[in-house]
């Protein structure tokens, strides 16, 4: 399961569907479809545009349509996994404006539509998600000012920026 660093710490917020189960970050959707066992990538077709997605398996079209929003659909990941019973397809949302949308549906007439309960999740997450975003900007704007005021006040500003640098590192701020 491909999963961003927030969503590790945190969990998921999956919709369930017939064919499997998507959820959503600020920046991308995840969509996982099962597989009957040893499903081949041959067996497999994605097609992806900025606006639609087409999915068949073994000749078989599960979902087809225009997104809810609009993607990147070059930046389209997909990945078979668990002895090709597992297809994984990461796209990227397109427009920042709308990057904090939270999609009800990923398909734009509907289909696939999260339940009032999940919906209310998956915005939950996705305001703790930003939150986060914004507390990582603040974080490291600090940091950047402390070593800026440590070169300033000190004759040892190498030293000092070292250990703010190793601090930033050991947290991974402002990577």
């Amino acid at each position: 399961m491909a999963v961003s660093h927030f969503d590790e710490k945190s969990g998921i917020v999956p919709c369930i569907t017939k064919w499997g189960r998507w959820w959503q970050t600020v920046d991308e959707l995840h969509i996982e479809v099962t597989l009957p066992v040893n499903t081949k990538s041959k067996d497999i077709k994605i097609n992806v545009t900025n606006s639609s997605i087409t999915c068949q398996i073994l000749g078989k079209t599960l979902f087809s349509g225009n997104l809810f929003r609009k993607v990147h659909g070059d930046d389209t990941l997909w990945t078979l996994e668990d002895n090709g019973t597992l297809l994984n397809i990461v796209l990227t949302k397109a427009d920042f404006s709308e990057k904090e949308i939270v999609w009800e549906a990923f398909m734009k007439d509907g289909s696939f539509k999260a339940d009032p309960l999940t919906y209310l999740e998956m915005s939950k997450k996705m305001d703790l998600e930003k939150l986060q975003i914004k507390i990582d900007i603040l974080l490291c704007d600090s940091l950047k000012n402390t070593a800026a005021l440590f070169r300033r006040v000190n004759k040892d500003a190498a030293s000092n920026e070292h250990l703010v640098t190793s601090v930033m590192a050991k947290f991974n701020i402002c990577a």
